[in-house]
């Protein structure tokens, strides 16, 4: 029997909602042909302490020794890739532990001080990556939910692959073949708090058997929406790309160049609600170079409930703004960014992607060597 890490506590999502898509892009490309397992998926189940990355986590490896979603560079990870790579050959799910009571060697040279304990799923069919569509599908509508994952019984891997359950408004996928767990699943995802992004192992009972579940809260990823086409607008829906956020461009005119996988358009202040969803899990930055059509936009925006309202400019400009607006708004950030001292358009676009971070994360954007909160949210 695995020995697991104690007092789990809850932590952070299934892996960041910005990671998923590189992670099923490469699941849904798995060549299935040789009759072996072509990936395994690695989720980390539960932490203790001070550990590099956070319940919920996971990493693919693939069978030819290539990683998608690394979950850090250290020794925890090159040996969790070796177990991957057994537990392919081998087909069969591990539940291992790392801490004081198993693998604290490989812990100690992290340097982390933490326990953790991974779950290694070797995938053997195509139908094991049936969740991901599920879970794919609430992205697509832009939806929260949570999963439930049954994934040991008795304190040892769940033989084959892991129970799940995905849940948006109702119930959207599940391939738990037990109605009673099933029950006592949806009835912990009901009274668990899984608060923005956070995953937690909890323990159920069922027909006389101990089954340990993961639940973990589903969020769309950040959309960001860039009204503008100066180089600080490109610099900005680039960086977006690459944090993984849902992207669009806005210009009152034809845009200039592509942006790969930016969506681009055209779109005056009162038809900019009609052609773009302004929901609460976006953020909008004003950036036209132009009062008139920056106080245009932004009068339109006050009335969505979008968290985040960024406009650039100087601290003059930003009052004039201000003045000129209908109402006093807490979500508005004029001059938008962090005082990173950015001057450069790809230094502005930097300091406004971390402001948003921040906001959505619900943190000051001081330095870590200050702060006594949590690293990770």
């Amino acid at each position: 029997m695995t020995q697991r890490p104690r007092d789990s506590l809850l932590t952070s999502a299934m892996n960041v909602t910005q990671e998923f898509e590189p992670l099923y892009r490469a699941a849904r490309a798995l060549d299935w042909r040789g009759g072996s397992s072509p990936a395994a998926l690695i989720t980390i189940t539960r932490t203790r302490g001070s550990t590099f990355r956070r319940a919920g986590a996971s990493m693919l490896v693939m069978r030819t020794g290539t990683l998608v979603c690394e979950l850090s560079g250290g020794c925890p990870q090159r040996d969790i890739v070796l177990r991957a790579q057994r537990a392919m050959e081998q087909g069969q799910p591990a539940l291992v532990g790392y801490g004081r009571e198993s693998n604290f060697d490989v812990m100690l040279e992290t340097g982390c001080g933490g326990e953790l304990e991974v779950l290694i799923e070797p995938w053997q069919q195509p139908d094991d990556l049936l969740f991901l569509d599920a879970i794919a599908q609430l992205r697509e509508r832009r939806q929260s939910g949570a999963m439930a994952s049954v994934f040991a019984s008795n304190g040892d891997a769940l033989s084959g692959r892991p129970q799940r359950l995905v849940q948006g408004e109702q119930t959207l996928w599940s391939n738990i073949g037990q109605p009673a767990l099933g029950e006592r699943v949806l009835a912990e995802l009901a009274v668990s708090t899984i608060d923005g992004g956070a995953a937690v192992a909890r323990p159920v009972e069922s027909s006389g058997r101990h089954y340990d579940i993961l639940l973990e809260s589903l969020r769309p990823p950040l959309a960001l929406v860039v009204i503008g086409d100066g180089a600080d607008a490109t610099a900005l829906a680039r960086l977006s790309r690459q944090l993984g956020w849902h992207t669009t461009v806005v210009s009152q005119r034809e845009p200039r160049q592509a942006l790969d996988g930016a969506h681009q358009l055209t779109a005056s202040p009162r038809s900019l609600s009609g052609q773009v969803r302004l929901d609460s899990m976006t953020a909008v930055v004003v950036m036209t170079h132009r009062l008139e059509h920056d106080l245009a936009y932004l009068g339109e925006l006050l009335d969505t409930p979008v968290p985040y309202l960024g406009c650039i400019g100087s601290r003059q400009r930003a009052e004039q703004i201000r003045a000129a607006l209908p109402r006093p708004d807490p979500r508005l950030r004029a001059p938008a960014g962090l005082d990173v001292g950015s001057e450069t358009p790809e230094e502005i676009a930097l300091a406004i992607a971390a402001e948003i971070l921040a906001t959505r994360n619900g943190r000051s954007g001081g330095s870590l060597v200050h702060s006594q909160v949590s690293i990770h949210p």
